[in-house]
């Protein structure tokens, strides 16, 4: 299935790390003013200022807050390291209730040299560690797989299926899915996947961008909607078909467009929402 054509930006939402150089306020105004619905803070946006006024700024401007980035980290090497993320995360619940976003996405964390299902195991007890928190908070939690490249240091989570294997072990209605695109393309059973994911009601967030080639940086080298070979509306199509009717957030990590001008970037952006994805 393949989604029809994005007539509008009312579901167009905007991580801050999209345009690093901009401070929250200005994220806040330049989105609002292009027509942007959406914005997902990352929490590096709210260290040392009040989450609660900054929430009020992002709902003042007419802007809903989708969800906050990013928890997780759980594997460590030893115990003490491992409680230390779990503490952490119980502070991001908190800080997240304070700002009023209702998401937290986890990207779930590794280590080198560790065994992968090691790393798996302690990020399934560090999820159950804060999932009660996340209840009382009512906030959910959204298992981000990452790209194979990054299982030996960021997230040895790398599929639907294994995420979904993930929630299925926690059994909790606070912990779901974020399907980002840029990590899930070229996983031969995604349409599979996310429809399983759906099923349960575990489908949270859907984040895009695109895929270059070559890609010149393994963290920081994402591009616009159609700058690469990702068939977003495809997968878009095989989100909505399971049921997700929420924000599409743009996410894109990019030193090339972090240089230029963030105003030209956001009207980019736009442009490139309404026409590919």
């Amino acid at each position: 299935m393949t989604a029809l054509p994005i007539r509008d930006t009312s579901k167009l939402c905007i991580h801050t790390i999209t345009t690093k150089p901009w401070t929250i306020e200005t994220a806040i105004e330049k989105y609002a003013e292009a027509g942007v619905k959406g914005i997902t803070v990352w929490r590096e946006w709210t260290q040392g200022r009040d989450r609660k006024e900054i929430g009020q700024q992002i709902r003042s401007a007419g802007l809903e807050i989708v969800s906050y980035c990013r928890g997780g980290f759980f594997p460590a090497s030893d115990a003490s390291s491992r409680q230390a993320a779990i503490d952490d995360n119980r502070t991001m619940i908190d800080e997240a209730e304070a700002i009023g976003a209702p998401l937290i996405v986890l990207v779930c964390g590794a280590v080198p040299g560790q065994p992968l299902p090691e790393s798996r195991k302690q990020i399934g007890d560090g999820i159950a560690a804060i999932a009660g928190h996340a209840r009382s908070a009512e906030i959910k939690l959204a298992i981000e797989p990452l790209h194979p490249m990054y299982a030996s240091d960021r997230s040895a989570i790398n599929t639907m299926g294994q995420a979904n294997d993930m929630c299925d072990f926690l059994a909790d209605s606070h912990v779901g899915v974020a399907v980002d695109i840029y990590h899930l393309w070229w996983d031969p059973d995604l349409q599979k996947e996310i429809s399983r994911c759906g099923t349960n009601r575990r489908l949270l967030a859907f984040h895009i961008s695109d895929w270059l080639t070559p890609t010149k940086d393994l963290l920081n080298d994402r591009g616009l909607m159609g700058q690469g070979c990702i068939n977003i509306p495809e997968i878009r199509g095989w989100v909505e078909a399971a049921g997700f009717e929420g924000f599409h957030e743009v996410e894109i990590f990019s030193n090339d467009w972090w240089k230029t001008d963030q105003d030209v970037f956001l009207a980019e952006i736009k442009q490139a929402y309404l026409a590919v994805s």
